[in-house]
């Protein structure tokens, strides 16, 4: 369960900003679904702008009454409410995952973990949290105190025990005893440590800013769930400027980490097509090294793009295409995961279901391809544990 409101005063439309290229409600759904314990993810919101960018992550919607979505509002009663109306639609839940959006990092093993150890009935409630060694301070009336210290006699590291600062980032609860709790806390209660990577919780935007520098370390949401790639040519696999000789020859820059991407991609046997509306013999001659397909001197791309799906029996859902400029807008209305590098258009940057970290011509390619293969890797673990799960007595 994902609260996720269209107010924010700290950062405006914070729930739809992007850390990585991915909208923060989108990571959390991607990171919920993730996760080989969780069946079903819901977010609750009062925004239709939220609600659709959650749809297309994979999430079911809760429409949230403007008397929870005020600054007032607690989470808790949020998520009351998503279970009642759950119910009425014929779903209990047993252990309730109570995700944040405004944690960009959260890992689906993390939550696996803590899931597992509420469904095994060893806690009631387990959240997230980092060791903390800090020593803290309150104003006092006379000055600073010390808060969980002796300023007189303050231990070495070694000889002290840690405290647990609360992330935010997620709370896994038996849902029955939340039922009757009416608040995120009771029972039995356990922490789940998470790498402090993935701890960061945006309130500012500093924060924000923060979060986008550190994206390409501490994140591993973003994978791209697809059975197929196919990419425009100018400005993705190469910087989009060209070099022009005194005969006439044309010269672009590509780089090779983008054959190495394309290459694995052709040995897990997913079909990579170039679409380009030039006609050139460099187009011709990188699809060739690459041992990929190529359309050129196109007029209308999305026709042969349908066209080569249906040849395949490709769902368009279910493919990816990576463009850059205004002509690329039309595969972008066909296919499920549209996907723009960061220097692009920006009617095409705002059409993009993702935003790459990396610019064409320098790895775009390459990181397309190495999301694709990471989604298939964690939907082969997820099945390996969902075998293991059913088949254990």
């Amino acid at each position: 369960m994902i609260p996720a409101r269209g107010g924010s005063k700290g950062v405006p439309g914070k729930n739809l900003r992007r850390v990585g290229g991915i909208p923060l409600i989108g990571r959390a759904v991607a990171a919920a679904r993730g996760a080989a314990r969780v069946d079903r993810v819901v977010v609750s919101t009062d925004d239709a702008e939220i609600a659709a960018v959650a749809r297309e992550w994979g999430a079911e919607i809760v429409d949230r009454p403007a008397a929870l979505a005020g600054d007032t509002a607690s989470s808790e009663a949020a998520l009351v409410h998503a279970l009642d109306a759950l119910r009425v639609r014929g779903v209990e839940a047993g252990i309730l995952v109570f995700l944040q959006a405004t944690s960009p990092f959260i890992d689906p093993a993390d939550l696996d973990d803590a899931i597992g150890r509420v469904a095994a009935g060893s806690e009631d409630v387990v959240f997230s949290a980092v060791e903390s060694w800090g020593f803290l301070w309150r104003h006092g009336g006379d000055g600073m105190t010390g808060i969980n210290h002796d300023p007189a006699a303050r231990p070495r590291r070694q000889d002290r025990t840690p405290e647990y600062l609360e992330t935010g980032a997620f709370y896994v609860l038996d849902a029955a005893g939340f039922r009757v709790a009416w608040h995120r806390f009771f029972g039995r209660t356990g922490v789940a440590l998470v790498e402090e990577r993935h701890a960061l919780e945006i309130d500012t935007v500093e924060q924000l800013r923060l979060a986008n520098a550190i994206a390409p370390l501490a994140s591993p949401v973003g994978a791209l769930d697809v059975d197929a790639l196919v990419t425009d040519f100018d400005g993705v696999h190469t910087d989009d400027s060209v070099l022009v000789g005194q005969d006439g020859s044309e010269y672009v820059r590509v780089d090779r980490g983008d054959g190495m991407g394309v290459a694995l991609l052709r040995a897990a046997g997913v079909p990579t097509l170039i679409l380009s509306t030039e006609t050139n013999p460099v187009v011709g001659a990188r699809a060739a090294k690459l041992g990929v397909e190529v359309r050129q001197g196109l007029g209308d791309k999305a026709a042969v793009l349908r066209a080569w799906a249906a040849e395949r029996s490709l769902d368009l859902d279910r493919v990816a295409y990576l463009g850059n400029d205004v002509n690329d807008l039309a595969c972008f209305d066909l296919v499920g995961w549209p996907l723009a590098v960061p220097e692009a258009h920006p009617r095409v940057l705002a059409a993009a279901r993702l935003v790459l970290g990396s610019s064409g011509g320098h790895g775009a390619v390459r990181e397309a391809a190495e999301r694709i293969l990471a989604a298939r890797e964690r939907a082969a673990r997820a099945s390996t544990t969902a075998n293991t799960t059913r088949s254990t007595p």
